[in-house]
């Protein structure tokens, strides 16, 4: 009996001395998993990279010491609830989203779990967070302020085109929400009084509106484009390029992006930087900071990209006041 009680006491004796540091191990061996939710991966890998870049610059490495669980509505925004649902159900440790719609879709699958945005219109106007400095809840992330730049692009596009008096938007209903779109539509309708021009509003609820709606702008006479932008028209910017190449519109849009394929004009906020950040909101969050304490990001800086080579094929030429004002010229 002595030799099984000093058996026993050994195994309690080593046991207490191991348990702790098999207990550290397993907490070691945790790995974060970040649950990617995309509308449109294909349309948009350089965001993607972008995000990942911003992650590895604080030390994270995707398949060792963090797992992203990606979800891709393949542009089928419809989609987006039932994949938000799923990354829920992975109990991911944070859920990103690009755009309004996938916010909304993530948001409406969760109460809980953390969400970083990497492009609301208007956080606080969609109803997304309660205010800027202290978003509450568990949404958080950064914000292109959109609706503040509608005016400004009607007046860079009436300066590159000086003749023009009538100007087509393109929208899509819940694109970029309902109360931001309400916003914009107000500010674009006091710039174009200022500016002396009249405006068409064209709706677009997906890919297959596009061709009606550029039939109605040749019809009214539309003498330039530009949008209210939206996850869809970024996943279709070229085809959008290409219809209002072909039916010689000017157009100036919210991202270079679509003037790397081959529009006119952009001015708005860096997309792929405002997803390289979006990765400090997510390290931050995986280091215990609760994402209702994380003030939302606002860009500081918004570029102008002119596309030189479009503006000679439509006959146009940019003011080169306009042009030395450019942040990017593609010739």
């Amino acid at each position: 009996m002595t030799g099984l009680r000093l058996a026993f006491s050994i195994t309690l004796l080593l046991g207490g001395l191991f348990s702790p540091l098999a207990v550290r191990a397993q907490q070691a061996a945790k790995v974060p998993r970040i649950g990617y939710l995309a509308g449109d991966r294909a349309a948009s890998p350089h965001l993607i990279e972008a995000f990942r870049q911003g992650l590895r610059d604080l030390g994270y490495v995707e398949g060792s010491n963090v797992l992203i669980e990606y979800r891709d509505a393949e542009g089928k925004f419809e989609r987006l609830p039932a994949l938000a649902a799923e990354l829920v159900a992975l109990k991911v440790d944070v859920i990103v989203a690009g755009g309004t719609p996938l916010i909304l879709a993530a948001k409406q699958a969760t109460r809980t779990l953390p969400i970083v945005f990497a492009a609301a219109s208007d956080p606080v106007t969609d109803g997304l967070v309660t205010s800027l400095a202290r978003p509450g809840g568990n949404v958080t992330g950064l914000s292109n302020i959109a609706p503040d730049l509608v005016g400004k692009r009607l007046e860079l596009l009436k300066q590159a085109v000086p003749g023009v008096n009538r100007v087509a938007i393109l929208w899509q209903p819940g694109g970029t929400g309902e109360r931001t779109e309400q916003d914009m539509r107000k500010g674009a309708e006091a710039a174009a009084r200022a500016l002396g021009v009249r405006l068409q509003f064209l709706e677009a609820r997906g890919p297959a509106d596009f061709d009606r709606a550029f039939s109605d702008m040749t019809r009214e006479r539309a003498g330039a484009l530009t949008s209210l932008g939206g996850s869809m028209f970024f996943s279709e910017r070229r085809r959008l390029v290409d219809l209002a190449a072909k039916n010689r519109l000017p157009a100036l849009y919210q991202q270079r992006e679509f003037v790397d394929a081959g529009g006119l004009m952009a001015y708005g906020a860096n997309l792929a930087d405002n997803f390289r950040r979006a990765a400090t909101y997510v390290d931050k969050i995986l280091k215990g900071t609760k994402p209702g304490d994380l003030p939302i990001e606002q860009p500081t800086k918004f570029e102008l990209v002119i596309n030189t080579k479009t503006a000679k094929a439509l006959g146009l030429t940019i003011p080169p006041s306009l042009l030395q004002r450019a942040d990017h010229v593609i010739q």
